[in-house]
């Protein structure tokens, strides 16, 4: 058994966490499936598999390994078949975006892509942290705000226009701010949203004739979250720099009003992060296509 067949059984048996069934599945003797994975772990230098007498299960090193072979053996599937353009995608796509685009964007529309495309599999993470795509093992990421990390490629799609909200409680507990300096007074709140909590939140962002400055405001709460962003917002903790595109059905309802329209934050870039890779698989290409497609319609360029 050479080395990718090994792998492909090792795989299996961390499906099946049985030995037995995952020899029966591939058509192997079972001595032949627990000695390829007995020799995958000689070769590693570490153990895979905690074997009891009715299952089998991964260790940390082996749940690690496990998900590098997948994308391998999808890239080996891919590599037969790179001539054979009418060839269906298969394979597993990983791909890591902020809990709003995905909420609001993708997930809504990911059937008709599965539909297109049935032998994918996709593994979506939603978050607002700033994911490490090389050591996390991501395909493509899509990241809103600006990007630093210089050694990833990157696709950049448009951006969000950003407004500033209130809750009708907010309102009518401060009134409503109608130039920069009614926010000199004291007399109004900000919603602080930061990365990672004990962080220095910048303030309120606004245009200036040469660009965009911050200020300090007051606030009482701070959140490293876009769901708890708004929230606080409609409990009528502060106002909030959002996204239009994530807040448009409140604003359409009237559970939050936008103030300060004349004072909109910078839009916020959108782009698509992947590895510097020189043949980049057609599955990823396919679902960045997608996306940005997808994204066109609500985005300023």
């Amino acid at each position: 058994m050479n080395q990718l067949d090994a792998m492909q059984a090792f795989v299996r048996v961390a499906e099946l966490s049985s030995v037995t069934l995952a020899a029966d599945s591939l058509g192997l003797p079972k001595a032949s499936a627990s000695t390829a994975v007995r020799k995958l772990e000689t070769s590693l230098g570490t153990q895979l598999l905690h074997r009891t007498t009715r299952r089998v299960h991964l260790t940390a090193d082996g749940q690690a390994f496990y998900e590098r072979c997948k994308d391998l053996l999808d890239d080996m599937d891919e590599l037969r078949s790179m001539f054979q353009r009418a060839h269906a995608l298969r394979g597993r796509l990983r791909v890591d975006m902020s809990s709003g685009l995905a909420r609001h964007f993708v997930l809504p529309r990911l059937p008709e892509f599965l539909d297109q495309h049935p032998q994918l599999e996709i593994e979506l993470s939603g978050t607002d942290r700033i994911v490490d795509m090389v050591r996390e093992g991501f395909d493509c990421v899509l990241r809103v705000g600006t990007v630093e990390d210089s050694t990833l490629a990157a696709r950049r799609l448009g951006a969000l226009r950003v407004v500033t909200c209130a809750s009708p409680a907010y309102i009518a507990r401060y009134g409503t701010p109608k130039k920069l300096e009614d926010l000199d007074l004291d007399a109004h709140r900000l919603v602080h949203h930061v990365s990672t909590l004990g962080a220095r939140s910048p303030g309120f962002e606004y245009p200036t004739a040469d660009g965009y400055r911050t200020r300090p405001m007051h606030g009482a709460v701070t959140v490293n979250s876009a769901e708890a962003y708004v929230g606080a917002c409609l409990a009528g903790l502060g106002l909030i720099q959002a996204p239009r595109t994530g807040v448009a059905p409140l604003l359409d309802d009237g559970s939050l009003v936008e103030v300060l329209p004349h004072l909109a934050a910078e839009p916020m870039p959108v782009t698509l992060l992947y590895p510097q890779r020189r043949n980049l698989p057609r599955r990823v290409r396919a679902f960045m296509d997608w996306v940005a497609e997808l994204l066109a319609p609500s985005l300023v360029r």
